[in-house]
């Protein structure tokens, strides 16, 4: 990666606006930090505006679109995504409560602390109330996308999709590189206010083990991918590491599918299997991006004192896993996409959101490297059933229908999950 691409890239950029807003926090005076504050407030109450129409504009043509295409094993790959997305949660979910009372037993001081206190102000708000609640836009998107799906509405399909681009180039063209920006305030605010030493030490902690949970679930769905096929694991997810390799370096699914394809193909799998699930996969199965937010977001609920029993945390996951399939294509897509999730269901509030996508963004590469690799393992199970059943197109050309609600080219290495 040549020093420009660097430069360019989201985690470059976020990383740039966190060590800039605790560095600035030692210095500016208190009215140029609160103009950055005003900015916050707005993008804030903007992101509450927007979250709603996102999870509606994603979420309904993707339900929609399981009615079309390659008829019962789109569904089915679809629901061993989704159950491995949510099995990827339930494993953060146990982590956090087994790790947490010992990992970040002496960061709990954090929920003592009062940010409120000598918060700086913003000069003025603007209230930005949504079209609709949270939940009321994952109903609403997903009884409709189930009813195109039944009666074959190309009509209505048509104008989903058309929404999805309209949403999709307004989180490229505005929200995304406004996040850098958004970070920085954040930072700038914690640090002027106090305890961001505290929130930060207790953050690279949940960072490693985010990683190393990543790995663990990796070696869970290649021993069941190895029980279902009767094939070695280990050798299975050998051949599959060029892929994830891969992934570390782009941070792209996207521009990680032809290593993936021809991996999973070395995997002993039907090349019309491997041309179907990996392309799809790509963009339905976030394991590994569940697996770090659902570790962050519990880190949050834990070191805050929050109220989160385990009923509220499964329907949370149960949920979260359903974004995470209709999630976008773009980076940090996946957690902007939750943090709908995080803000109505878990109650967090903007500081909390944006320690959320700032950790998020910071291992993002090991998550998408987590993401396509798991693909392979996916491509293996389905091929013990599906082999000689499924007769799809090239893999690129379907990677090209699944681009086209993403807006997304063959040559464009930006786009994470």
């Amino acid at each position: 990666m040549d020093i420009k691409s660097m430069s360019s890239s989201l985690l470059f950029r976020v990383i740039v606006a966190i060590i800039l807003g605790i560095i600035c926090s030692l210095f500016f005076p208190v009215w140029l930090a609160e103009i950055f504050t005003t900015f916050n407030g707005l993008f804030s109450n903007f992101l509450g505006f927007f979250i709603p129409v996102l999870i509606f504009s994603l979420i309904a043509p993707a339900i929609a679109g399981l009615g079309r295409g390659a008829g019962k094993w789109l569904g089915i790959v679809a629901a061993i995504a989704y159950a491995s997305t949510i099995f990827s949660g339930l494993i953060a979910y146990g982590a956090s409560q087994a790790l947490y009372p010992w990992l970040l037993k002496d960061h709990q001081s954090v929920a003592e602390i009062d940010l409120d206190a000598g918060a700086l102000q913003p000069y003025f708000n603007i209230e930005m109330p949504p079209p609709f609640e949270v939940m009321t836009a994952l109903l609403l998107a997903f009884c409709l996308g189930l009813g195109m799906a039944v009666v074959k509405s190309d009509t209505l399909f048509k104008v989903t999709r058309e929404l999805e681009r309209v949403v999709m180039k307004t989180i490229t063209a505005f929200v995304i590189p406004l996040l850098p920006l958004f970070i920085f305030g954040i930072f700038l605010g914690m640090g002027m206010n106090g305890g961001l030493l505290e929130i930060m030490s207790a953050f690279g902690k949940v960072l490693i083990l985010a990683v190393v949970g990543t790995l663990l679930f990796l070696t869970i769905q290649f021993i069941i991918a190895g029980a279902v096929s009767k094939k070695n694991p280990w050798k299975l997810f050998k051949n599959m590491l060029p892929a994830y390799f891969t992934a570390l370096g782009t941070s792209s699914s996207a521009a990680t599918i032809p290593v993936t394809y021809q991996q999973t193909l070395k995997n002993d799998v039907d090349v019309n299997v491997a041309g179907f699930v990996v392309p799809l996969c790509a963009t339905i199965h976030l394991a590994g991006s569940m697996m770090k937010i659902g570790l962050f977001a519990f880190a949050v609920v834990f070191i805050y004192d929050m109220e989160v029993n385990a009923g509220l945390a499964i329907g949370f996951l149960l949920m979260l896993g359903i974004t995470m399939i209709a999630a976008p294509g773009v980076p940090g897509g996946a957690i902007m996409a939750a943090t709908g999730m995080l803000s109505s269901m878990l109650g967090f509030n903007t500081e909390q959101v944006a320690l959320m996508i700032a950790a998020y963004i910071a291992i993002d590469s090991f998550g998408t490297a987590a993401n396509v690799t798991g693909d392979g393992a996916i491509a293996v199970i389905v091929n013990k059933f599906a082999k000689g059943q499924l007769h799809t197109t090239s893999p690129d050309e379907i990677e090209e229908d699944d681009r086209v609600a993403f807006d997304i080219t063959p040559s464009d290495v930006e786009h994470h999950k």
